[in-house]
Formats: C-alpha cells, structure tokens, sequence
C-alpha cells in the first residue's frame, strides 16, 4: 500500500521542504496527477496521508477541467473515512469544495511574502511555529473560500481572511505556501510568468526576498509538518 500520495497538479509545484519530513517520518512520498485517470484506480481511504497541493487553476472551473469534479468526490470520500487529508494552495480550495464550502475568485491577487495572523485556535494548533512574530510567509494566489460547516480558522492575513483551517482533528488546509524550497523557486519564477507579469510583480525583487525569508521559513514549517503528524498519528511527537 502507498503510505504517502501527493496529488500534483503542475509539476514545479511540489512538496517542497515537505518532503524531507516525510521521509524522516517514514512516509515516503509518491506523486500523482490529480488529472491522470489513474487516481480512479487508487482507493481514497488507503493512503495513510495524502497531501493536495497546489496549481494555476480554479476549483470552479471545472467546466474546462472536468476531471476536477472526480477529484472533489476523491476528497470527499476520503475526508468523511477519517483519513489524514492535508491541503496547500488550490490543495486547500479542493478540499474546502469536498466539505461542501464554496470557492470563488478573491478581491485582489495575493502574490509575495506576508505574516501569518494566527487565530486563538491557530495559536495553539500545529501551526504555532508558522506565527507572524516567527517567519514570514509565501502566498500565491487570486482565489478565496468559504470556511467548510464545522471547521475551525487557524490563520488570516489582511486580504484574506481564510489562510488555514481545520476539519475534525485529521483535515489541514493552508492556502498559502509553507512547503517552500528556495532551491526551486526559479521553477515557480518561470512557470507562471505570464501571471507575474499581468500582475506587475517585481520578479528580481520577489527572487531577493524569497531568498532572504526561505531558510527563516524552511525551519518553521518543518516544525510545522512533524507537530501535525503527530497530530494525525502518523510520527512521534517530540
């Protein structure tokens, strides 16, 4: 049995600094496609983690992109089962249309480094070391969601409300990046151009600011990543 599936969905967006984690944890990683009809023939309870990450696209769109409807259903399948289900970005928009929330454009583009504002819940919740007061954060995105019926918020920034979030203890959806790996970042830099551009972003400013924040960032989230698993039965607490 797979112990660990990452569902992709363009390939420079990876597991990142999530990986090394996992393997120390041993839960090694194995990567699919989320539009490969292959994920119909893997059962959505059997992973003993899958992690949703992220891609250019919107949840909504599904229209352009059916296989999107078949993946929501995935998700949802696995998520009622009580399976550890983790969410980054579009991972995170997928998963709040699994539990039935509703995903949207947002008001601005959310492109570059910013502070997490942690709730009273995030605070004390696995994601303690990704505090504002401890590392910035990467965002990337245009797109927001409703928080799921019964999820608990976690964190916040000033233009979006919804950052991260919980469901039950074995759910975790963040919308932003915390999986992060400065040494690929150039992938990320190349393969949305086109959106960088359109959104008038300072490209060799954003490379000299990832590069300064990253490693800050790197520490955290794997702080981050064991307390969850932990969290979820899947590695020891420290």
């Amino acid at each position: 049995m797979t112990r660990s599936l990452a569902i992709r969905h363009v390939a420079f967006e990876d597991l990142g600094t999530l990986a090394p984690v996992l393997d120390q944890s041993g839960i090694a990683p194995h990567y699919l496609d989320g539009w490969s009809p292959d994920l119909a023939h893997v059962d959505p309870v059997a992973p003993d983690l899958v992690v949703v990450l992220g891609g250019p696209i919107g949840v909504y769109e599904v229209a352009a992109y059916p296989w999107l409807a078949h993946e929501i259903g995935w998700l949802r399948t696995r998520m009622l089962a009580g399976r550890p289900t983790l969410g980054i970005c579009l991972g995170a928009q997928l998963i709040a249309a699994a539990l039935g929330a509703r995903v949207y454009p947002g008001p601005s583009k959310e492109l570059g480094w910013t502070p997490l504002q942690l709730s009273a819940a995030g605070r004390v919740s696995a994601l303690a070391p990704l505090a504002g007061r401890l590392t910035s954060m990467l965002h990337w995105h245009g797109d927001t969601f409703d928080l799921p019926e019964g999820a608990q918020l976690l964190a916040s920034t000033a233009s979006y409300r919804h950052q991260a979030y919980r469901w039950q203890q074995h759910v975790l959806g963040l919308q932003c990046h915390p999986e992060l790996d400065s040494a690929t970042f150039e992938r990320w830099l190349v393969g949305h151009a086109l959106e960088l551009a359109q959104t008038g972003v300072d490209v060799p400013a954003l490379r000299a600011e990832t590069a300064a924040r990253s490693g800050t960032l790197a520490r955290q989230a794997a702080l981050a990543w064991r307390r969850w698993l932990a969290d979820v039965g899947l590695a020891s607490a420290e």
